[in-house]
């Protein structure tokens, strides 16, 4: 079996209604049934009749992808969902051909039915050469490198990447069509799973708050009761809001019960709003619940703590910044990544 890259949305739009619908989806909103199409001869026309300006190389990448999509992705193939919406990864298996759904958002009817296996998995459970393969431009695309599918199989399976730190040699380097942007992501996101374990994620955790105007107080090493960091408003802290944080630096995904504890103490506190930090993500179970928490707790995965760090690093104290040297930089955008 085939492992394939289906994205959903260039920053994820369509993520939410590909898991809850149980399909890959594509957009080409222009495009319309595409079931009957014979060849790649015929589609490169159609493509070409509904974007009139887009370059020929655009059309023929875009053609490409969809041919992938409709014709090469076969029932029992692997579809890896790299989320926008957080720091994980969901994987499933295609079920059924192409089809075509009127009834969805125009920008989504394209679709293969998909049975979602897990939609929780911490990109970080993944070896840096694979998330390379994952890291791909395009929309749609076979993964075909690195051993993707018997890796993505353990993984799934509750083990660890067989291909994750192992071997000598030197460090996995990204292909020519890799996503900048996420590549960067995920080399801090690295780092500081190598710098910043245990206590000192907390550590980290108290600087961005304190960056963002908080007064904010990590508990000593040690047992905590609950609460890593209390944090408020005002020179004092005392005015609201009044946030409880639990900082969780394993590279496992919590579960609900986490959850729960921090509402419980967050109510002993006397805090109107409590922070949960998962390095390893969250189990769907919290993120579902946490959807009716919406204005008592926010949840920072690793991808939410460096958007943190990226919006706040000129404010974080220069013992935090030496222990993480960031520059900025700026990068021309291919325009074989834009997806309609």
């Amino acid at each position: 079996m085939a492992v394939f890259l289906v994205r959903a949305g260039a920053h994820g739009e369509q993520e939410e209604l590909a898991l809850a619908q149980g399909i890959s989806v594509l957009g080409w909103s222009d495009l319309s049934d595409l079931s009957g199409v014979a060849s790649r001869e015929e589609l490169q026309r159609l493509c070409a009749n509904a974007y009139p300006d887009a370059t020929p190389n655009q059309i023929s990448n875009w053609v490409a992808q969809l041919w992938v999509f409709r014709e090469k992705m076969q029932e029992g193939d692997t579809v890896v969902l790299p989320l926008k919406s957080r720091a994980a990864i969901a994987v499933g298996r295609v079920t059924a051909p192409y089809r075509y759904r009127p009834d969805l958002p125009e920008d989504a009817r394209h679709t293969r039915p998909t049975e979602w296996l897990r939609t929780d998995i911490p990109r970080n459970a993944f070896g840096q050469d694979l998330l390379y393969s994952l890291g791909a431009c395009q929309t749609v695309c076979q993964v075909r490198r690195n051993n993707a599918e018997e890796r993505i199989k353990a993984v799934l399976a509750g083990k660890p990447d067989p291909g994750q730190g192992t071997g000598p040699g030197p460090s996995p380097e990204p292909g020519p069509d890799f996503d900048v942007e996420q590549y960067a992501r995920d080399e801090i996101v690295a780092y500081i799973g190598r710098r910043f374990r245990g206590h000192d994620l907390a550590r980290l955790v108290t600087e961005l708050l304190r960056a963002q105007g908080y007064r904010a107080e990590p508990s000593p090493p040690g047992a905590d009761g609950g609460v890593d960091i209390v944090a408020g408003a005002g020179p004092m802290g005392f005015d609201p809001p009044r946030l409880c944080v639990q900082v969780k630096s394993s590279d496992a995904p919590v579960d609900v019960g986490v959850l729960r504890e921090l509402q419980g103490v967050m109510k002993n506190f006397g805090a109107e709003q409590g922070l949960l930090v998962a390095w390893g993500g969250f189990r769907s179970s919290v993120t579902s619940e946490a959807r009716h928490q919406f204005f008592q707790v926010r949840l920072w995965d690793a991808g939410d703590l460096v958007d943190a760090l990226l919006k706040n690093y000129e404010k974080l104290h220069p013992e935090i910044q030496a222990d993480l040297p960031l520059q900025r930089i700026w990068s021309v955008v291919p325009e074989e990544q834009e997806e309609l």
